[in-house]
């Protein structure tokens, strides 16, 4: 586990011996843990998440909550896949049947691109133009 939320304490009393806790780490640092992994979890509920994105954009499949943001960056089958509730059990089940093997590298990157800074200067500079009806400069 990486980080140093405010849950820390309380994960750290809750794992067991085979959990690691890292604690915060340097972007780098996690580029490399996400290309080592075979799946990242996302349990969390988040408006976005940057994270399941973030793991996609290396190529790797996401295991999330099905609800939030990560209904619109993973896509189930072929990005990753979605647990129903918030519990151990709901994310045993999907991980049971998980094969990290059967998701494509491209897809999960492409899938990241989507919202990736271009994208989302392609999306702003459209909305921008349809709502102003007028052209915007780029000044890159």
């Amino acid at each position: 586990i990486v980080g140093d939320g405010r849950d820390l304490d309380s994960l750290r009393g809750r794992a067991t011996a085979n959990v690691t806790f890292l604690g915060r780490q340097s972007r780098a640092r996690i580029r490399e843990l996400l290309q080592g992994c075979k799946a990242f979890i996302f349990p969390g509920l988040e408006d976005f998440g940057i994270a399941p994105v973030e793991a996609m954009s290396v190529g790797r499949p996401v295991i999330a909550y099905g609800d939030g943001g990560a209904l619109d960056t993973v896509v189930p089958g072929v990005t990753g896949a979605h647990f129903v509730e918030q519990t151990p059990e709901s994310l045993l089940a999907v991980l049971e049947q998980f094969e990290a093997g059967a998701y494509d590298p491209a897809a999960c990157r492409a899938q990241a691109e989507m919202f990736g800074r271009a994208a989302f200067r392609e999306k702003l500079t459209g909305f921008l133009e349809r709502t102003t009806e007028k052209p915007i400069i780029n000044r890159e």
